[in-house]
C-alpha cells in the first residue's frame, strides 16, 4: 500500500512577542496543557550593544488548554499569561514533583525559573516556586531534565548559557542547588541535554561548532567526546559507539530544535529556522540500515524563523474536518507544486486567510492551481483511521518574527511492508533508543543575531 501523509492546520494564535519555545505537558492528567515562551529584544539606547547581556529583553509565558469540542470551536484556549524576562527555553519535568507538574524556564537574565502547575476550581495556572541565577551577565539558553525515563529519584537540571558554560543543578522540594559548572564551549552554548539512559552523561553544543559529551563521574576538565559540524544536517548517533554518526540527513535552513515522538520511537520532528518544520522517519537508520532519513511530512505555513516544536501525547478522536490550510505530502518525496501558500495575518485577532503565489510572488487564482498540485491532493486522500497502522498526531509549532503559534494535525498511514510503527518506544526529547542521540547543527543563527 502506498504511504499517505497529510498535515492540517487547526488554529493560529498571535503571541504578540516573538515565539521561540512550545511544550506540551507530558503528564497524563495534563496532556491537554500547552506552554509557550516568547522573547523580545527591546530597542537599545545609543551606546549599548544589542548583543550584550545588559541589553533589555522581555518575554511572556503563555498557558493554553486544548479541547476537542467540534469543528466550529477553536481547540486552544488561553488560560494564563505571565510577563517575565525573555524566555530562551522551557521544559516540563517528565515526572510529577510533589504530585504536580513542574515547568523549567531558561531566561535572558541568566536565571532558571521553576513553575508549578496548579488547579483551582477546575482551572489550571502556573505559580513561581524557584528562581536560581546560573551566573552574572549571561543568558541562560537551554535546559533539560534528567527524568526522561520517568525516574523521579535524584531529579536534576542541566542548563547552558551565553558564556559557553554548562551547569548541573539538583532539585529540592522548593529550590535548585548548583552541583557543578564548567566552561564547555568557546562561544555561546546553545544546547545541553542529559543522556536519559545514564544521567551521569551530559551532551552540549555551541557556536564553536562542536558537540561534546561529558561524564560527570570523571570530572569536567575534558570532554569524553567531541564532534564538529555546522552544515545544516541532522546527525543520528549511537551513544555506545561515537566514532561516527549512524546517518546524516540534510534539511537546510539551520536545524534549531529536534523532538522524538513520545511513543513512536522512529519519528523525529525538526524545526529548521529558515526551512520550516519536518517529520523524519528514522527506522531504517536506527535498525542499522544507515542512509538518509526520509521526510514524511513538512509543515510550511509559518512565515518566519521556525523555532519551537513539540508533539502532544493527546489521543485524537476521529478525523477532523479539512481546513483551507491543508497540506499533502507523500513519504520520502516532496510534492512539486508550482506555487506556495502564504498565510496573511491580521493581529491581534490572529484571523488569517491564504493565497497561492508563484516564485515571483504573483497571485495565482484558485481555479488556476497547477495541475500537479491537484493531482497530488487527489492521489493522497486523508489516511483512513480504519487502518490499524494509521497514526494521527497533534503538534504545536511557533515562529519568531511573526510571533505566531500554530496547532496542527498530522495523519499518516505507513507502507504495509513489515515496517509498521512500534508502539511503546521510550524516546523523548533529543534521544530515543538506548544511547542514541541526535545533533542539531547550525545553531548560531538564532534570531539572526538578536538573541
Amino acid at each position: 500500500m502506498v504511504p499517505r501523509s497529510r498535515t492540517r492546520n487547526l488554529q493560529v494564535l498571535d503571541t504578540e512577542l516573538s515565539a521561540d519555545a512550545v511544550e506540551w505537558c507530558p503528564l497524563s492528567q495534563w496532556h491537554n496543557v500547552l506552554a509557550c515562551g516568547t522573547y523580545q529584544l527591546v530597542k537599545t539606547p545609543d551606546g549599548v550593544d544589542a548583543q550584550s547581556p545588559m541589553a533589555s529583553r522581555v518575554g511572556r509565558l503563555y498557558l493554553y488548554q486544548f479541547h476537542q469540542e467540534g469543528p466550529l470551536c477553536p481547540p486552544l484556549t488561553e488560560i494564563q499569561r505571565i510577563d517575565t524576562p525573555a524566555i530562551l527555553d522551557i521544559k516540563w519535568c517528565h515526572v510529577p514533583v510533589l504530585e504536580r507538574p513542574l515547568l523549567g524556564m531558561a531566561t535572558a537574565c541568566g536565571e532558571l525559573r521553576l513553575w508549578r502547575l496548579t488547579d483551582s476550581e477546575g482551572r489550571c495556572g502556573l505559580e513561581l516556586v524557584s528562581c536560581e541565577e546560573v551566573g552574572p551577565e549571561r543568558l541562560a539558553l537551554s535546559l533539560d531534565w534528567s527524568t526522561g525515563r520517568g525516574d523521579s529519584t535524584d531529579a536534576r537540571v542541566v542548563t547552558s548559557d551565553s558564556a559557553g558554560c554548562v551547569s548541573v543543578l539538583s532539585l529540592g522540594e522548593t529550590s535548585l542547588n548548583l552541583l557543578s559548572q564548567w566552561k564547555a564551549h568557546d562561544f555561546e552554548a546553545w544546547i545541553s541535554a542529559f543522556s536519559y539512559w545514564d544521567t551521569q552523561l551530559v551532551y552540549s553544543g555551541g557556536d564553536d561548532c562542536k558537540l561534546k559529551g561529558w561524564d560527570l563521574r570523571m570530572g569536567t576538565s575534558c570532554p569524553t567526546f567531541t564532534s564538529k559540524s555546522y552544515d545544516e544536517h541532522v546527525l543520528l548517533w549511537d551513544g555506545r559507539n561515537l566514532r561516527q554518526p549512524l546517518s546524516e540527513t540534510p534539511l537546510g535552513g539551520g536545524v534549531w530544535r529536534l523532538k522524538w515522538h513520545p511513543s513512536h520511537e522512529h519519528l523525529l520532528l525538526a524545526a529548521c529556522m529558515h526551512n520550516d518544520f519536518h517529520i523524519l522517519h528514522c527506522q531504517q537508520t536506527l535498525e542499522g540500515g544507515g542512509g538518509v532519513c526520509p521526510v514524511l511530512a513538512s509543515y510550511i505555513l509559518h512565515n518566519s524563523l521556525a523555532y519551537g516544536a513539540d508533539w502532544s501525547r493527546l489521543s485524537l478522536e476521529g478525523p477532523l474536518p479539512c481546513s483551507s490550510q491543508d497540506g499533502v505530502e507523500s513519504a520520502g518525496a516532496a510534492i512539486e507544486v508550482g506555487g506556495h501558500l502564504r498565510i496573511q495575518y491580521e493581529s491581534p485577532t490572529a484571523s488569517f486567510d491564504t493565497s497561492l503565489e508563484d516564485e515571483t510572488g504573483r497571485y495565482i487564482p484558485e481555479n488556476e492551481v497547477p495541475l500537479v498540485a491537484r493531482t497530488s491532493e487527489a492521489s493522497n486522500p486523508i489516511p483512513s483511521s480504519d487502518n490499524p497502522n494509521s497514526l494521527s498526531c497533534l503538534l504545536a509549532t511557533c515562529s519568531f518574527y511573526d510571533h505566531m503559534l500554530h496547532v496542527w494535525r498530522w495523519d499518516w498511514t505507513p507502507e504495509e511492508t513489515g515496517n509498521t510503527m512500534e508502539e511503546g518506544g521510550q524516546g523523548r526529547a533529543e534521544q530515543n533508543n538506548e544511547g542514541q542521540v541526535t545533533l542539531r547543527t547550525c545553531p548560531g543563527e538564532a534570531a539572526e543575531g538578536e538573541i
